[in-house]
């Protein structure tokens, strides 16, 4: 089993520790503002203050601008999108294009799965027509090219790569993580470095750092023994279940988790722009966020001589996925 955390812990991490660092800043420069407000101020003065800097933080979100075709959006709209991967050594284990809309607050995520078929000019093996060899060969910059070729030549303004070690650490930060574990976890492979011993027994119960890490890992036991009974879709499900109990946690402890997890992610950006994202995320929850996988299916495919799976893409689907993301109403 390769070392991995799938994707919607691991890029909703991301976006807890840029966007709350964002908006914890903002909130911490509105409160001294205010405070010097009320120092200067009479009574009735502090309440208005007060009441302007709520509503402003409380008002609904604005429906984004739709636009007539794809490419128009892409080139007009306020989107700000991001390359999200988790390394594995010199492959991406994990690789998540995520888009955020200030307007709305949505964030839009898509797995890329990374066994996702690409042919790139000269590599010819079987093994570096999958998506997650670009890494070693051209490093993030490479893997974000491709990744917008894929998704039809969408912008991505920002790169990000996460540690999976501060995962480990944020939730022992946060006393660990409720989950009900739905069956009886047990897998071991001494090669896997560290190597595993994944042994969660069923039921309700609260997870540490290290078996959080377990538990998202898992795919099957042993000689494909047990697992999830519907497969990649049941192990979604169980994943989304332990986000929910994750952002629930990590929400209460705010400070926390920023400051045992930021850390373990490099980024392009800096301060004041994660400030600045931060801002604009303000009233945002778990709610605003949707989650999907790149649309395709896994196929055999012979490369020389080797038959490998591969995991191929629908353009076809996939623009409309992005369409949908960037609100194109054609007709309109």
């Amino acid at each position: 089993m390769k070392t991995f955390i799938k994707v919607f812990f691991v890029s909703f991490l991301f976006f807890i520790l840029s966007f709350s660092i964002g908006s914890y800043s903002y909130l911490k420069e509105r409160s001294l503002s205010l405070e010097n407000n009320i120092v200067e101020s009479r009574e009735e003065e502090k309440k208005d203050l007060k009441d302007t800097i709520l509503a402003k933080l409380e008002s609904k979100p604005k429906e984004p601008k739709s636009f007539p075709n794809l490419e128009e959006a892409m080139e007009k709209s306020n989107r700000i999108n991001f390359l999200i991967m988790g390394l594995d050594d010199v492959r991406t284990d994990t690789i998540i294009f995520a888009s955020f809309c200030p307007d709305s607050k949505k964030v839009n995520l898509i797995n890329i799965p990374r066994d996702t078929y690409i042919h790139r000019k000269g590599y010819n093996a079987a093994e570096q027509r999958k998506i997650n060899s670009i890494y070693e060969d051209h490093g993030a910059l490479g893997l974000k090219k491709a990744v917008s070729h894929i998704l039809d030549n969408v912008p991505i303004h920002h790169i990000v790569t996460l540690n999976y070690e501060g995962v480990e650490k944020i939730v022992d930060a946060l006393g660990g993580v409720e989950i009900n574990v739905p069956f009886h976890m047990k897998y071991k492979d001494p090669y896997s470095k560290p190597p595993l011993n994944i042994d969660i027994p069923p039921g309700n119960q609260i997870l540490n750092g290290k078996t959080s890490l377990e538990f998202l890992r898992y795919r099957k036991g042993n000689n494909n023994k047990g697992g999830y009974a519907d497969g990649d879709l049941g192990r979604i499900k169980a994943q989304q279940e332990f986000l929910k109990s994750f952002i629930g946690k990590a929400s209460e402890n705010l400070i926390t988790t920023v400051t045992k997890g930021f850390n373990h992610v490099k980024t392009d950006m800096n301060l004041l722009t994660t400030i600045s994202y931060g801002r604009k995320a303000l009233g945002m929850t778990s709610d605003d966020v949707e989650m999907k996988i790149l649309p395709g299916k896994a196929e055999f495919k012979r490369i020389g001589k080797k038959v490998l799976s591969y995991y191929i893409y629908n353009k076809n689907e996939i623009r409309k996925v992005l369409e949908e993301i960037y609100n194109v109403k054609k007709g309109d």
